[in-house]
């Protein structure tokens, strides 16, 4: 998914850094070229919207846009709570998930 995320936006002319973890992104200290974060709901090491909540409360305001595998009423409300971009389910098209990315980069 990964791999193919990154084929995809680099197509469209965005530059990626990929993060295999939860901790990995906690541990990166280099936001100043990012303008969103697309990030994963269920991660290997823990919640994306937790990780969500971590980075905020660490001054990193991005927009997030969220993916899921594992949709639930739930879910998705914690999601929005968190004030999220935008909240796509697996599968999702690429349009999908290149429309919030242009609105988070005319943001920036």
């Amino acid at each position: 998914m990964l791999k193919g995320m990154r084929r995809l936006l680099k197509q469209h002319g965005y530059d990626t850094i990929p993060f295999e973890t939860a901790k990995a992104l906690r541990d990166y200290d280099d936001f100043n070229r990012a303008f969103c974060i697309v990030l994963d709901v269920n991660l290997s090491d823990g919640s994306g919207i937790d990780l969500r909540h971590h980075l905020a409360d660490s001054g990193i305001e991005l927009p997030v846009i969220y993916i899921t595998g594992n949709d639930s009423h739930a879910t998705r409300m914690a999601a929005l709570a968190s004030g999220c971009l935008a909240y796509l389910t697996k599968p999702f098209t690429a349009r999908s998930l290149i429309e919030p990315i242009e609105k988070a980069a005319a943001l920036a």
